[in-house]
């Protein structure tokens, strides 16, 4: 018998209808020679504190470097504490039964460093010495799965990846556990926790945040002219940015005193824009986010659902090309889309014969290739599944297409003794951008077509006018931008020999970016403001503890995924890179514990019903330490965090200023006070009526 072992019943399940394991038992199917089981993702893990007999926040503890790792069973939450998990108990002990009944295993869990690592830790957990193969697919077809099992590859063959995955798990608890620990021994004041990823993540929403705060914005002014010429009309802008209106506007009267414009030069260059490449898992979350609003984990989730519907390729890829071997695909898998209406109208765009094929590359294609469809199209979808689909069927067109060819023409043109400009665009050759029919880039402003124009020609000017403008602080992140910023790591970096040498590294993988994203949301470090990405004074606080520190600095993360990426390929020795995460760990632990947190940011309050005790500040609640008293508040109130200067008014004065953006349970929008009545409850205050409804805890 053989042990197939998936990373979901949803995959097993495809697998055991293709190699004839039809027979259901409880946690496996079997049936002609296999047995065909599954994870439920991880269900071993490395082991907390607690299993090394180390308890509580303890700085004599401190470092911990577990030696060896413990592996336990995945643990939830229950109560204050953790327990095992029993459904991982109850599905670990059906693994362990078919892998002792086996001769050998068949490794199914997702191609990738996860899903490696989720049936590496079993094996090991299990102690399992039984020989295994690897099944190593990019989608989930009926086709794929049957050239995978055509072409099992021996297990030992990913001992690179599993050390890397190993590695990076490693890396993540010696960081994240010691760290959390001491800055939180040292702080004193609720936990603080910190990461290897998540911290230099929280780093540049932070940073980009203060920038855009601090920034001071100045007004300058411009003048705009109309021309016509062959009945075109088009616009010119002057060349000065004017810094006092008045002088904008002396000229603006001398202009229209009958000025004429003189063509002074004119450029004309052709532009070839080449076709983007296929997605992978980062550009397609980062499209979804700009486009659809999607969240990266959104659109991971969904992405991860058309997978296992085999509508599409593996989602977790950092790939954006294919193997020359794919490139016969390609054309089938453009046909099976003519039975797709919403893509209908882009298909009579392509150019049969003449597809481009930028996209093969097999020295960039990494475990996995770009994201593409599979020759199974969808009917029925739900709405955001459809639009993600789309997303990917809509690029890989795109990608196949020709390049589009633009004639750009800068004019530059004197009026008086003053310089304007003119900017012209015309399409000569479409190509990929007629896909979608657009051609300009989100955000950008469609390019003017100019006339024919030449030098010394004389412009009439119809109209004139100044504009006021002002400089624009650095954008705040929006998902998309920080997907970006954390796939291009090295641009934020300000030594350019390091930024050089880690060019096309981020930090964090495509398929953990959405993860680390989300657990800044859970850690209450940051929020969403529409669509950017606000740190809390929780994120803020901790930035400022951090910034100087070595955990915060986004060159250092890179380089781990560096060496990382370098293990997976068997270039570079888990070992030596596990030395030095340890030894990393003792110098943040240092560091941190040595840490002056300021609490006099914390004011000093007195219980608004007791009277006699100071009051506890943390980041979720404000409370009496006196459990007779018991009095709390809670510091997020109807979705939205209440500031330290809202706490100090309510305590000191019973009432906060106005709260704005609310959400009551209904998902109505209101603004209101917080108050305290008697006893020192909270409830709230409307402007109009001043009428008290709903408890504010």
């Amino acid at each position: 018998m053989k042990t197939i072992i998936a990373e979901k019943p949803s995959v097993a399940r495809e697998i055991a209808g293709l190699v004839g394991a039809s027979d259901k038992k409880d946690g496996y199917l079997t049936g002609n020679g296999y047995f065909v089981t599954w994870a439920f993702g991880h269900l071993i893990g490395l082991g907390m504190p607690e299993d090394y007999g180390i308890s509580g926040f303890d700085k004599a503890s401190l470092p911990i470097l577990p030696n060896p790792f413990l592996l336990t069973v995945r643990k939830v939450k229950k109560d204050k504490g953790y327990t095992a998990d029993t459904g991982a108990i109850k599905q670990l002990k059906v693994i362990e039964q078919l892998f002792n009944k086996s001769n050998s295993i068949i490794v199914a869990t997702d191609a990738g460093r996860e899903g490696e690592l989720i049936f590496r830790y079993i094996y090991e957990y299990l102690k399992c010495n039984k020989p295994f193969e690897r099944l190593w697919i990019s989608s989930l077809t009926e086709k794929a799965i049957k050239q995978g099992f055509d072409n099992l590859k021996n297990g030992n063959e990913f001992d690179g990846l599993y050390q890397a995955a190993q590695g990076r798990s490693r890396a993540d608890w010696l960081v994240g556990i010691n760290a959390t620990q001491a800055l939180s021994i040292a702080a004193g004041n609720g936990i603080y926790s910190l990461g290897r990823v998540q911290t230099p993540t929280l780093a540049l929403i932070c940073k980009r945040y203060l920038d855009n705060k601090n920034f001071t914005v100045k007004k300058y002014w411009q003048i705009q002219l109309m021309h016509n010429k062959a009945q075109v009309d088009f616009k010119s802008i002057s060349a000065i940015k004017w810094d006092e209106k008045q002088l904008a506007d002396d000229t603006l009267k001398a202009i229209q005193r009958g000025a004429t414009a003189t063509v002074t030069s004119v450029e004309i260059k052709s532009v070839t824009e080449q076709p983007p490449l296929l997605f992978d898992l980062t550009g397609l979350q980062k499209e979804a986010n700009k486009r659809l609003k999607l969240s990266a984990e959104a659109t991971l989730n969904i992405a991860q659902s058309l997978y296992e519907k085999k509508f599409i390729t593996y989602p977790r890829t950092g790939s954006k090309y294919i193997p020359e071997d794919m490139w016969a695909e390609i054309p089938n898998l453009v046909r099976a889309l003519q039975n797709r209406e919403d893509c209908k109208q882009a298909l009579t765009k392509i150019k049969w014969g003449r597809f481009n094929k930028r996209i093969v590359n097999d020295l960039r294609v990494t475990d996995h290739h770009g994201l593409l469809i599979t020759d199974k199209v969808p009917s029925v979808l739900n709405a955001d599944e459809n639009k993600i689909y789309n997303m990917i069927a809509l690029r890989l067109l795109e990608a196949i297409s020709q390049a589009c060819g633009k004639e750009i023409t800068d004019v530059s043109l004197q009026v008086l003794h003053y310089d304007f400009t003119a900017k012209g665009c015309k399409i000569q050759e479409a190509g990929w951008r007629s896909i979608k029919g657009s051609f300009t880039d989100d955000g950008e402003e469609p390019v003017q077509e100019l006339p024919e124009l030449h030098k010394g020609d004389e412009l009439a000017i119809k109209e004139a006018a100044v504009l006021e403008k002002q400089t624009k602080p650095p954008v705040l992140y929006s998902e998309a931008g920080l997907l970006s910023a954390m796939e291009t790591a090295g641009k934020e970096i300000e030594n350019e020999e390091e930024r050089k040498a880690l060019k096309n590294i981020g930090i964090g993988t495509p398929a953990t970016r959405a993860a680390i994203i989300e657990t800044l949301f859970t850690r209450n470090y940051i929020v969403r403001d529409k669509r950017s990405l606000i740190p809390t004074e929780k994120g803020l606080q901790v930035y400022e503890l951090v910034k100087e520190r070595k955990i915060a600095d986004v060159a250092m993360t890179a380089e781990w995924e560096l060496a990382l990426q370098k293990i997976e390929n068997n270039e570079a020795d888990a070992g030596t890179f596990q030395k030095e995460m340890e030894t990393y760990a003792k110098s943040i632990t240092d560091e941190l514990l040595q840490t002056s947190i300021a609490n006099t940011n914390q004011p000093k309050l007195n219980c608004p019903r007791c009277k006699n005790q100071q009051l506890i500040i943390r980041d979720k609640i404000v409370k009496c330490p006196d459990e007779a008293c018991n009095w709390v508040q809670f510091r997020t109130v109807c979705g939205v965090q209440v500031s330290i200067e809202n706490v100090t008014s309510l305590v000191n004065k019973g009432k906060t200023s106005l709260i704005k953006g609310m959400t009551s349970k209904a998902g109505k929008k209101f603004d209101a006070y917080i108050i305290l009545k008697e006893n020192a409850e909270s409830s709230f205050e409307f402007e109009k009526n001043k009428s008290s409804k709903r408890n504010g805890k």
